[in-house]
């Protein structure tokens, strides 16, 4: 995990130094009078969300990110902002938008704003979406998403990364639990922006036999403790991410990642059963290494399994003393 990043200050060269740092090489000016900006950032490796605040009026030239780079106003506005080459536009209050394409540079001005940014790298969406026919990869093909309803499925799956993912020592540090909210918010994301990604063909379809299945199976059988992805399972599988969706979904109806919750499940479910009292780790402890880390949920999803709580299969097969 990467550390947290705090950062405050009222001095304009040192804020631009702090930015140049952390995003990409910019230059910045400022209008009216002198005020603090403040950056917190949370963070993993593939994935970052800043919460930003520049109560003054500012202007950014920036180089290319190299990432996917997602705003979210919740105060002010961002003003004639765009990509270099394109039409500036302007963004206000409850609006998410893409600041630009990983490979382009961009400029624009904040005017007294409070927002979120949101940094993805590119090769997240390749984990859960094949490209069309012809691209080299997938990438959004525009900087507003389809809808509002859209761009709040977006905003949630950030807000979750951020606040219960990457701000909790404890799921911060579990590659399971992070590789999967990276992969939910790519998904999310894929879903509310037009995309390169692939729509269902019928090669697709004709590929999602059981022999695929039976080889995805056997690879997440393997590697259930890994942080699996889709796109790894299908390349297992010799066939793409949506033959894969499809495998699962016509075989055993469920989906590759819920199958792969499943086996992490039912693996813990071994392990408790295979405590003896007062030996060995705890309910806790075991299934946090399977990527369970909020115990409420897990309880819950453990219940509606076997229909008994954690704690009662670890007692119930306890050896009598």
């Amino acid at each position: 995990m990467v550390p947290l990043i705090h950062f405050e200050s009222d001095e304009l060269e040192r804020t631009e130094e702090f930015l140049s740092t952390h995003y990409a090489p910019m230059r910045i000016g400022r209008t009216g009078p002198r005020a603090r900006a403040k950056v917190v950032r949370t963070a993993a490796e593939a994935i970052s969300v800043d919460r930003v605040d520049f109560p003054f009026d500012m202007s950014y030239d920036v180089e290319p990110l190299g990432r996917i780079c997602l705003c979210d106003i919740a105060s002010g506005t961002i003003e004639g902002h765009g990509p270099a080459g394109s039409r500036p536009d302007d963004f206000g209050a409850g609006e998410l938008f893409s600041l630009a394409p990983p490979e382009r540079a961009y400029r624009g001005e904040v005017k007294q704003a409070t927002y979120s940014i949101t940094m993805l790298d590119p090769a997240v969406l390749g984990l859960v979406a094949a490209p069309a026919a012809g691209q080299d990869g997938v990438a959004l093909l525009d900087h507003r998403p389809l809808d509002t309803a859209a761009g709040a499925r977006v905003r949630a799956a950030i807000d979750h990364l951020d606040r219960a993912v990457l701000s909790d020592p404890g799921s911060a540090g579990n590659p399971l639990v992070v590789g999967a909210a990276t992969r939910y918010l790519a998904a999310q994301v894929l879903a509310a922006f037009p995309s390169t990604s692939a729509a269902e063909s019928a090669g697709d379809r004709r590929d999602a036999h059981p022999a695929a299945l039976r080889r995805a199976i056997d690879y997440i059988e393997e590697r259930a403790g890994s942080d699996l992805s889709p796109g790894e399972i299908a390349a297992a599988a010799h066939v793409s991410i949506r033959s894969l969706q499809l495998a699962f979904r016509r075989h055993l109806d469920t989906t590759p990642m819920r199958y792969v919750n499943d086996v992490r499940m039912r693996r813990v479910h071994g392990e408790l059963s295979a405590s003896t009292s007062g030996e060995g780790a705890g309910v806790a402890e075991i299934a946090s290494r399977w990527g369970f880390v909020h115990q409420g949920h897990f309880g819950q999803a453990y219940r509606r399994a076997y229909d008994e709580t954690p704690g009662a299969t670890l007692r119930r097969d306890a050896p009598a003393g």
